[in-house]
């Protein structure tokens, strides 16, 4: 049982109707575990990171490791690397993760398939979420370098895969971190990288199906 999975609607970026769902899952259903891509607009050697879970009955689970914004609060890279955010775990429902970003962030995202076993994308599956729960209890902070979202992905990959994402720059500049996952075999492509880029690119598809009970089959197309 997840609970309190996040399904807001939004009507703009800062408003929205709120949502939460307490949602029961099949660990045995569970077949794919997607990489999200999203560059930064003006920055795009920056990104965010997110993790999506598919199940065998057609539900995407989402998971996105960021900052967590008190009221009044504006996410700043420089504060983020002093220790002035706490770090949360938000699950929620593709459509929300995705269509927020594309429609009212207008920022690109990129879904991409990875290689995962469904037994690997399982045994990734309950690491993140025992991962969130042990935040409920012993909170963290946030850090722009050493605890966001693509370095605890990069942790629990390694966890679970001890050295299957090396030291690399491309994890402090995570808008390459797609690069990584390419050149390590992480993703589940046979095309070049820029290939890849052009195809799971899902910036219009997400918009044009947001209101979509089947969002998340109609961005795999």
């Amino acid at each position: 049982t997840v609970h309190n999975v996040r399904d807001f609607v939004y009507r703009t970026d800062e408003e929205f109707v709120v949502n939460y769902l307490d949602e029961q899952f099949d660990l045995d259903q569970i077949e794919t575990v997607d990489f999200i891509l999203v560059p930064f607009k003006n920055a795009p050697s920056l990104a965010h990171t997110m993790l999506s879970f598919g199940f065998r009955d057609g539900r995407h689970l989402g998971v996105s490791v960021e900052a967590r914004l008190e009221e009044g609060e504006t996410y700043s890279p420089v504060a983020g690397a002093f220790r002035q955010y706490e770090l949360m775990y938000v699950i929620a429902a593709e459509r929300d993760l995705i269509g927020r970003r594309t429609r009212h962030r207008s920022v690109d995202v990129y879904l991409y398939p990875t290689k995962a076993t469904a037994e690997q994308s399982r045994a990734l599956f309950v690491d993140v979420l025992k991962r969130a729960n042990k935040l409920a209890s012993e909170p963290e902070y946030y850090d722009t370098i050493t605890n966001n979202c693509t370095s605890n992905i990069v942790r629990h990959i390694n966890r679970l895969h001890p050295g299957r994402i090396p030291l690399d720059v491309r994890v402090l500049l995570p808008g390459y971190s797609d690069q990584l996952a390419h050149d390590r075999g992480l993703l589940d492509t046979d095309v070049s990288l820029t290939v890849s880029r052009q195809e799971y690119r899902i910036t219009e598809l997400a918009n044009v199906h947001i209101a979509s009970q089947q969002f998340s089959q109609r961005i795999r197309r």
